[in-house]
């Protein structure tokens, strides 16, 4: 029983490392979703081309294909990153770049007379985007956002690869040390499941909570 006990706490680091993975991978996938999703709606056709490439490219390359780059191929080219670093990294970039094709259809899908009242309140393109679109795109674009949340989630599971202590890794040197498959996998299956749902919960909550506020913005 001691000797399971300390398996466990094991795992629990990992379940620490997957958490600050998804947490960092998560701003910076959000971040690269606003800049993307608003450069494919730009005037100019140079970010709109920057922005697309960027989407297409990491949602056309494989996950672990960017992983391996960002840790085995960038110390090359003089920048050497950390297995935490590189795993935010391409994690971050990989969801981000289908984040910011939700950011651009939420602000493509509100309706023309809040665009047209913008225009009649005499704001400014960036006063009315951020005044009276973005808060009602927002709410258009969070479940959406919490399905990406949990997607890069479990793709945490992928720097195991590069020898990052996240659950898995810590799952596999359990099974490696007991022999055993099924209590150390069956035990971070439900750990992915619960911040799964507090993922869900967080996103529900804020839904709410933005919707009750919308009053307000709509002209």
């Amino acid at each position: 029983m001691t000797q399971w006990s300390g398996y466990f706490g094991l795992i629990l680091q990992g379940a620490l490392v997957t958490i600050e993975l998804t947490l960092m991978g998560s701003v910076l996938a959000l971040f690269m979703a606003f800049v993307a999703g608003m450069g494919r709606l730009s005037r100019f056709f140079v970010l709109r081309a920057l922005a697309t490439a960027y989407i297409e490219f990491f949602r056309g390359t494989s996950i672990f294909v960017q992983l391996f780059w960002a840790y085995f191929v960038l110390p090359f080219i003089g920048i050497s990153l950390t297995p935490l670093q590189a795993g935010v990294l391409a994690l971050g970039l990989n969801v981000g770049a289908y984040a910011a094709e939700v950011v651009r259809g939420a602000i493509q899908s509100i309706g023309r007379e809040q665009y047209e009242a913008c225009t009649a309140l005499n704001l400014g393109r960036w006063q009315g985007m951020r005044h009276i679109i973005l808060p009602q795109a927002l709410l258009v674009m969070l479940p959406t956002f919490g399905n990406n949340a949990i997607e890069l989630l479990k793709a945490t599971a992928v720097v195991s690869l590069i020898s990052l202590a996240d659950l898995t890794f810590q799952a596999q040197v359990v099974r490696a040390q007991t022999g055993n498959t099924m209590v150390p996998f069956a035990t971070i299956l439900v750990i992915y499941f619960i911040l799964a749902l507090l993922i869900s919960w967080g996103v529900r909550s804020l839904e709410r909570r933005m919707a009750r506020g919308l009053d307000g913005v709509r002209v």
